[in-house]
């Protein structure tokens, strides 16, 4: 059985990233190799709200980052996971944006992903705030995903 991954919005955006910046360039790399020889070792899942936020705005990618994610199967937002998403703000480990990062990890753990894949080490892929997550979701009897980055997913390689 393929482990099951949450495509968090940085991953599609850093596969078409076109910043020239030593950070940009590396992350781009990694993400597209990953993307490209290693995704199909795993069953991948994005939320409607990574299509929002991708849909969002002007930027010259939109068009191929909209377009990486088609045919990926997306999760649906079920009433309990607004109810997660209070529980994260109100606890304030998360941003006070319902649609943001808070929801990314409700929708992960709600539906039991193996991995949540980010970019966002701040908010999320954050060793620092693991623990916090791990006792919130103890405590709401919810799956704890590992927040990784495709670095991580590589790790086997470098």
């Amino acid at each position: 059985m393929k482990s099951r991954v949450y495509i968090e919005s940085t991953i599609p955006s850093f596969y078409c990233e076109t910043r020239t910046d030593l950070e940009a360039v590396a992350r781009r790399n990694w993400t597209q190799h990953w993307w490209d020889f290693k995704r199909e070792s795993y069953d991948l899942f994005i939320s409607p709200a990574v299509l929002d936020e991708l849909s969002d705005g002007d930027y010259p990618t939109k068009r191929s980052v909209l377009s990486l994610v088609a045919g990926i199967a997306v999760l649906p937002i079920d009433d309990q996971i607004w109810e997660i998403v209070e529980t994260y703000i109100g606890h304030s480990l998360m941003p006070v944006d319902p649609t943001g990062d808070a929801l990314h990890l409700a929708m992960a753990s709600y539906h039991k992903c193996d991995f949540l894949l980010t970019w966002n080490c701040q908010h999320l892929a954050n060793a620092n705030k693991f623990q916090r997550i791990r006792i919130i979701n103890g405590m709401l009897g919810l799956h704890v995903p590992n927040l990784i980055t495709p670095l991580e997913l590589l790790s086997e390689e470098l």
